[in-house]
């Protein structure tokens, strides 16, 4: 592939990302385990995004070619783990759930990384058993791959609080709305107001990671009312918006 830097071990550390900030698209021979402690890191490979606020981390299978974009002032803390040495598994990205001692545990790794001394052993082990029980949450957008759904996603990429159903924005794309629902359930494994929510969601932790008002946030990403969006959230994310500041 082009353009796409290769380097053999996935490094363990933390790092400072700035509003905006991003890592072009590579690939390590080792898994990396991923976590945002401030700010919402997004991660993209071919078949989609995966975000991750600070109650989450990005596991990432060796040899998946993948790019970082930050939103918000972000603490990246990266673990590289060796592609034989694996807790989970998995052949494709997903999100895990970040407890406290998790938690912990990824800021004490990744902010003095010593794994030759016995206490550096010892702490790596049972980050890797927390990672192991770390409750999976394989929820992502997925990226279109048909050039019709292509299209109607980038509107909505483009304006998430466009209310505009599948007829309005299929008379754009060049596509009724009964192909377009098909294709989403085809191409995405999904239906399009899944999908939107799911947008609008991602959309929402961008902006709070700006430090909009939640009401704001809610207009902008299309909800009704900021309580709908709220509740949205809560179901998502286990807090509400209000509270995901205070969990950075």
């Amino acid at each position: 592939m082009p353009n796409i830097r290769h380097t053999p071990a996935a490094p363990t550390r933390a790092q400072q990302m700035a509003p905006g900030d991003s890592i072009d698209a590579h690939r390590h021979d080792d898994h990396q385990l991923i976590h945002a402690s401030r700010g919402v890191l997004a991660v993209t490979t071919g078949s989609g995004t995966w975000v991750a606020p600070a109650t989450r981390a990005i596991w990432v299978p060796a040899g998946t070619v993948h790019s970082h974009r930050a939103h918000g002032g972000v603490e990246l803390h990266l673990v590289g783990i060796a592609a034989h040495e694996d807790p989970l598994g998995l052949d494709a990205p997903t999100v895990l759930t970040v407890g406290p001692l998790l938690r912990e545990l990824l800021l004490a790794h990744t902010r003095a990384p010593d794994e030759r001394s016995p206490e550096g052993e010892r702490l790596r082990a049972v980050l890797l058993d927390q990672v192991r029980a770390a409750p999976q949450w394989p929820v992502h957008l997925p990226a279109p791959s048909d050039p019709r759904l292509v299209a109607v996603c980038a509107m909505l990429w483009a304006d998430p609080a466009d209310r505009r159903g599948l007829a309005e924005l299929g008379a754009r794309a060049g596509a009724s709305e009964r192909t377009l629902t098909r294709l989403f359930r085809a191409d995405l494994g999904m239906t399009f107001p899944q999908w939107r929510t799911r947008l609008r969601l991602y959309h929402a932790l961008h902006l709070l990671a700006d430090d909009l008002p939640v009401t704001t946030v809610a207009q902008r990403c299309g909800w009704s009312s900021t309580s709908a969006f709220i509740d949205v959230f809560r179901r998502a994310f286990g807090h509400t918006p209000g509270a995901h500041g205070r969990l950075r």
